[in-house]
């Protein structure tokens, strides 16, 4: 008969304070088997003992979820009104750095805090430091931080499809451009801003073809 079809019973004993196991001397018929019971326990003590040295020692372990730290929310906003002063004042350059150091603090959130938190955090971010380039005819790096933003919220965020619309349209890319807008509208219905950029690449477009056909 195989050792896989037999079943031993075999009194164990876990120590109170070290909770090591151990089975009583000769526990198994042949010195062979006990010694493979003592390998097989002292593999397990050994374990044990290394996954309490990592949750204890100095070996670090994640903690367990905690609720969000207020003091990182307080910095973010912190960091995005102040980078709102600095673009009301034209300075704008030092706003696209204060919400990119707000961005950084919102994307190195730990992993466990709420990922709708961080989408809402980073969507009025990267819709921000768009304006701030467009600012500074910086189409290119606009147009992507508005794309960012409407991938971190799609709905209610008019403004980043907006803002990615007129850079695509100020870059030439009329068909992307009305593509774009034409999408946005379907999440954002008649919004009055994206359906007059629609109209102004419409005409661009016209324009273009009567230029072509001319």
């Amino acid at each position: 008969m195989s050792d896989l079809d037999t079943f031993t019973f075999i009194p164990l004993h876990i120590d109170p304070k070290s909770k090591a196991i151990s089975a009583a001397p000769n526990a198994l018929g042949t010195p062979s088997a006990n010694k493979a019971l003592e390998t097989e326990l002292a593999a397990l003590n050994a374990l044990h003992r290394a996954l309490h040295t990592q949750i204890e020692g100095p070996i670090p372990v994640p903690p367990p979820p905690v609720p969000v730290n207020p003091k990182r929310s307080a910095n973010i906003n912190k960091l995005r009104e102040s980078g709102n002063a600095e673009y009301r004042k034209q300075r704008y350059g030092d706003a696209i750095k204060l919400y990119t150091l707000g961005l950084q603090m919102a994307l190195t959130r730990p992993a466990w805090e709420p990922a709708g938190l961080v989408r809402d955090e980073i969507h009025q971010l990267y819709s921000n430091r768009a304006q701030a380039y467009m600012q500074l005819g910086q189409w290119p790096e606009a147009a992507a931080d508005a794309e960012c933003s409407v991938e971190a919220k799609r709905q209610g965020n008019a403004k980043a499809w907006y803002r990615r619309g007129k850079c695509l349209m100020e870059m030439r890319r009329l068909q992307e451009a009305r593509e774009w807008v034409a999408r946005g509208l379907e999440f954002e219905g008649e919004e009055k801003e994206l359906a007059e950029l629609l109209k102004e690449i419409d005409s661009k477009l016209a324009a273009e073809k009567a230029s072509r056909d001319a």
